[in-house]
């Protein structure tokens, strides 16, 4: 399906990127056979598309605590060290703003996951693929694992956490179906998993379809080991097995991991006390072994978007639709 015309990539950007990527690449080999392994444990967001994981990103970000991979750092996903540097060269090294004026607030604002601002945070999908190398469906089985270069994308995020000396904070929503196997390539690792009501992020999903191809029956964000079974259903029921199903898998990861590892925020709760939950993470670092004297500066609140969007009918045919794969009535 055909994506609506300003979610289409820029043809001309994309072979300069891989231009510019393909001459660093060599060069950062050399660089990361100084890493091996990230000193700070690493931050990864998972959960289900839709959820807030881009919020939980931008927040994170505006911390000050953690670094992240930015729109300008993402260009150089081949040579994320390299990026790293040239980002403290234009911005942090910039002397009396000669070159750009960069705005070192991260706004809280996206669309559909994707944010405005040379320093506000990005997916950083093309990184991952580059060493998972994900078909239609976002699981590897134990066989494909074995083709990771384990071993230097781990060291990557080394070398990049070293540029910044801060811990390492991404989306890893791409990974939701192999988190133990991305567990076990860390020595320390920090799984928080983002959930949101589900017919919320139903909803969300059912405006995004939209937003981006114009048509419902498009298939938007990662997909599930029951695609094949979701894809021939109509819109409100696959949204709602892809929730679900999603939800299970992360679950099911995460409870094959170290509790220690793990760290599950519902959406709801972060918007109503963000405090707290930076609190929750602080925590969870020091049971690593990661004891941060961080002060919270962060918002009071944020305003959550769980607003009900959909006529009555459809509404409740997202509510039945939940039920039939989960058994579960949502209560609004």
């Amino acid at each position: 399906m055909k994506r609506r015309n300003k979610h289409q990539k820029n043809e001309n950007l994309e072979i300069i990127l891989k231009e510019i990527n393909s001459i660093l690449c060599p060069i950062e080999d050399k660089i990361i056979e100084n890493y091996r392994m990230p000193e700070y444990p690493i931050v990864l967001i998972t959960g289900c598309a839709r959820s807030g994981s881009t919020l939980l990103l931008q927040w994170l970000a505006g911390l000050g605590y953690f670094c992240y991979p930015s729109n300008i750092l993402s260009r150089f996903y081949g040579a994320p060290c390299i990026g790293a540097k040239i980002q403290l060269m234009l911005t942090k090294y910039d002397f009396n703003n000669e070159i750009f004026d960069f705005n070192e607030e991260v706004p809280f604002e996206s669309v559909l996951g994707k944010t405005k601002g040379a320093l506000a945070p990005n997916e950083f999908w093309y990184f991952w693929r580059r060493f998972f190398p994900y078909g239609e469906i976002q699981y590897l089985d134990e066989q494909s694992l074995k083709q990771v270069d384990a071993d230097k994308f781990v060291a990557e995020l080394a070398a990049v956490e070293a540029v910044f000396n801060k811990p390492v904070a991404l989306k890893g929503l791409i990974i939701n179906w192999n988190i133990p196997y991305v567990s076990s390539i860390f020595d320390k690792i920090l799984f928080i998993n983002v959930k949101r009501h589900p017919f919320y992020s139903i909803q969300s999903l059912l405006d995004a379809r939209v937003k981006y191809y114009g048509n419902r029956k498009a298939w938007y964000s990662f997909k599930p080991r029951e695609y094949e079974g979701l894809k021939d259903l109509e819109p409100c029921r696959q949204v709602a097995g892809q929730v679900f199903h999603t939800n299970c898998a992360i679950e099911k990861g995460l409870s094959q991991i170290d509790a220690k590892r793990c760290l599950n925020v519902n959406y709801e709760e972060f918007c109503m006390d963000p405090e707290k939950i930076f609190q929750q993470i602080v925590n969870k670092l020091a049971d690593q072994g990661y004891r941060a004297d961080w002060r919270y500066t962060g918002q009071d609140s944020f305003q959550p978007t769980n607003q009900i969007r959909l006529p009555e009918e459809e509404g409740e045919k997202v509510i039945e639709s939940y039920k039939f794969f989960s058994g579960e009535e949502l209560v609004l």
